[in-house]
This record gives structure tokens, sequence and C-alpha cells, in this order.
């Protein structure tokens, strides 16, 4: 045994079946050269306990479908996830998940296979996408022993590369709601913020297409040297 072995977390005790539905699951594929209309998208949101990508915990899930340029209604995934030892944080006060909803969720091993079994092999969408990819990483690493390795592109970064005549690169996704004048009945639970992200997420893409953007990897193309510019010009 390593010396520092009892640092690492020890690794889940996975049921059989869900070992049987992880090795089922459909093998992950860069982004193409499709058009971004024929691409198959999952937009994500989670809510968490707080902010720390190291010690908070994932308590909800939503997300909806992008598909044939429209948001697909009939593909919609939401859970929230039982989670032992929660302490109420100011959080509770924005999503509304206290107590009793949390010990009423799903079992999150079952829930996080559930949402691969959804995702497949489609890239995902979110709004501020690294602080959802780590929290989500985290949490099947923790549940499953499975590594994320799905492609994100981060819906906040995608606004201000396609928009810089808004001049709100920093902005939240209320501000981009605002910016579009996007009419959002709910917000600040799961669900209802993957629905208000894929509808900014289907502006944003027609704009790309005005810009000549056509596919999900000239996006992510164009993204990488949009950040690297900004970079550059922070220093």
């Amino acid at each position: 045994m390593s010396l520092f072995s009892w640092l690492r977390p020890a690794s889940p005790v996975v049921p059989v079946d869900l070992q049987q539905r992880l090795a089922k699951l459909t093998a992950l594929a860069e982004l193409s050269d499709c058009s971004l209309r024929e691409q198959r998208w999952v937009v994500l949101d989670l809510e968490t306990t707080g902010l720390n990508i190291n010690k908070d915990r994932v308590l909800s899930i939503g997300a909806v479908v992008i598909e044939d340029g429209a948001i697909d209604f009939r593909q919609q995934f939401e859970k929230t996830l039982q989670c032992r030892e929660v302490k109420l944080s100011p959080s509770v006060l924005i999503h509304g998940l206290g107590p009793n909803a949390i010990a009423a969720g799903s079992d999150p091993a079952e829930a996080l296979l559930e949402l691969l079994e959804f995702i497949a092999d489609s890239p995902v969408l979110a709004f501020h996408a690294p602080f959802d990819q780590h929290m989500l990483g985290r949490a099947l690493k923790e549940h499953l022993g499975h590594k994320l390795q799905h492609v994100f592109l981060d819906v906040a970064e995608i606004a201000p590369l396609l928009c810089p005549h808004a001049q709100i690169r920093e902005a939240g996704l209320d501000e981009w709601i605002e910016w579009f004048r996007l009419e959002v009945f709910e917000r600040h639970n799961a669900s209802a913020d993957a629905l208000a992200t894929a509808e900014l997420a289907l502006i944003l893409f027609s704009r790309a297409r005005a810009l000549q953007i056509g596919s999900p990897l000239q996006l992510q193309q164009r993204l990488s040297q949009w950040k690297r510019r900004q970079q550059t010009h922070s220093f």
C-alpha cells in the first residue's frame, strides 16, 4: 500500500446492475463538422449546496435538449439527489431545496447514471460551464467511480464572443436574458435555468451562423481563439 493511499477517497461500491449500464454507455465523440442545427445538444444546470468546488455537493440536476434547431420538450431531465449531512446555506433561499425535498430525492448513483444515459454522446452546454463540469465530475467519481469525459461549452463565454457589442462580458445569465429581452417566467431552479440557457443558446447559434460559424467544431475553435486573445489582453 502506498504511504499516501489514505489521502485518496475510497472507490464507491457500485451495484452490478449499475456497472452493467455504465458499460453500455455510448462512446463519446469529439465535436463534429455537422451543422449547429444538426447537432444534438444537452443544456445542463446544477443546483448545489454552495459554490465551493471542492467541498459543496450537487443537490439537483436539470437538463433539456436542443435538436433540429429547437428545444425538444419531449427530452427533459430533472432530478433532486439525496444528500446526507446537508447543511442549510444561503443558497437554499435561492433554489428553495430544503431538507425535506433533499431527503425525498433520488439515489445519487442511479440519478447520475440516468443523466449519463440521457446525455449519451452529445456535447453539453451550460452557463458558467467549468463550475457545472467540475461539480458533476466530482459527483460521478464519488458515486459511480466514473470519469466525466463529455465536451462542455460555456454559454457565458459564447455570448460575449458572438455579441461583443453588448459589452457585458462578465455578465450573469440574468443580464443576458435582459439583453435579449427573453421572456423567462421562472429562475433559480435547475430545470428552469437549463431552459433559459437553452433559449439563449438558440439565439447565439443564429448569431454564429450569421458570422459564418456553422458547426460545433468551428464554434469550439473560435471560442478557444477568443479566450486566448482575452488572456493576452489581460496582461
